[in-house]
């Protein structure tokens, strides 16, 4: 924007998930810092990639959130910008479209100050209702699993080089993985979607070009799950589990009538976490399927503890074919 221009208001919804008796709609009111995901060139990408981080956020503002069915709720937003409705609320069925989403919008709530408002202040958000017929559910990490970061680098330098400047478009999704997934989504002895979870310790800055780069790839439509960026001074509190823990807990707790697939990397926690949660769900994990990664003392200690590992399907992924013929094996796909 000009130097002497306000920048004008935006509300991003993120996508979630919830039950037929449950709404839980979350997002995040900014000011828009006019960042274009497409960009080229070094210098455009760094001065993107300071603008997702360095946010401006609307504080403890008044919000209206109209749901399909055209009942409306008046929320704020907190220190942070985010806003969030966690409710009970009437039967959502006859919302749902056919693959489970239910749509809603949102926007500034008798705003009086004097910048002007995106797309004539209509945000549009969704949120996930799997259909209680999937064959399973898909909860996935992004990182180093569908989307190469450099995770395991030493002192993780190329996760910031791949963040900072490269755009979304040029991060290309791991090979095979949006065709193992989509496999995955559509199949179904019913014809029915199977929901895909989409789990990452990124932060919420990162969201929509982690959304962009999701799109662009052709992943399947999903939730996309990722954590509070922590400063030194953020005063809110801090969670008790782990942000990827806490966010498959929730779900397997949301349908608990639904089993899952876990899809993650050997690079670093995700096979620990993964068979800590067959322990405390073990009615509930259908397989999990974990990428190898160059890092080779990690794949030993991954490879030595799944050795003799009979609990659920398990697969270290070297490649995705031997997935495909995995998850054909065990009834995933047919």
């Amino acid at each position: 924007m000009g130097i002497f221009k306000k920048d004008p208001l935006q509300i991003i919804p993120f996508r979630t998930y919830g039950t037929d008796e449950h709404l839980y709609l979350k997002g995040r009111a900014l000011e828009d810092e006019d960042i274009d995901l497409s960009q080229k060139g070094w210098f455009n990408l760094l001065v993107n990639s300071w603008k997702q981080f360095e946010t401006d956020e609307i504080r403890h503002c008044k919000l209206k959130l109209v749901v399909a069915s055209g009942s409306y709720y008046r929320i704020k937003t907190d220190a942070e910008g985010y806003y969030l409705l966690d409710n009970a609320t009437d039967s959502l069925s006859e919302l749902k479209d056919a693959k489970g989403w239910v749509n809603y919008t949102i926007g500034y709530d008798n705003y009086k100050g004097q910048r002007p408002i995106n797309i004539n202040n209509s945000f549009e958000g969704q949120m996930l209702i799997p259909h209680e017929n999937a064959q399973f559910g898909v909860i996935s990490d992004i990182d180093d699993t569908i989307l190469h970061t450099g995770v395991t680098s030493r002192l993780k330098w190329k996760v910031a080089v791949n963040t900072f400047f490269r755009s979304p478009e040029k991060r290309r999704a791991l090979e095979g993985s949006s065709e193992f997934y989509n496999l995955l989504h559509s199949n179904s002895k019913s014809g029915i979607s199977n929901p895909i979870f989409y789990v990452s310790n990124s932060p919420w800055n990162l969201y929509r070009y982690l959304e962009y780069f999701l799109r662009v790839n052709e992943f399947p439509h999903g939730p996309l799950l990722l954590r509070d960026f922590r400063t030194p001074f953020d005063k809110t509190p801090k969670m008790e589990l782990a942000h990827k823990y806490h966010e498959i807990f929730n779900i397997l707790q949301t349908y608990p009538n639904l089993s899952f697939i876990l899809i993650g990397d050997c690079g670093e926690k995700d096979p620990y976490i993964y068979l800590d949660v067959v322990k405390k769900y073990p009615k509930q994990i259908a397989g999990i399927y974990l990428r190898s990664v160059t890092h080779s003392r990690r794949m030993k200690k991954v490879t030595d503890q799944l050795r003799d590992y009979s609990k659920v399907p398990c697969l270290i992924v070297e490649n995705t074919r031997d997935a495909i013929a995995h998850a054909k094996a065990n009834g995933f796909i047919s």
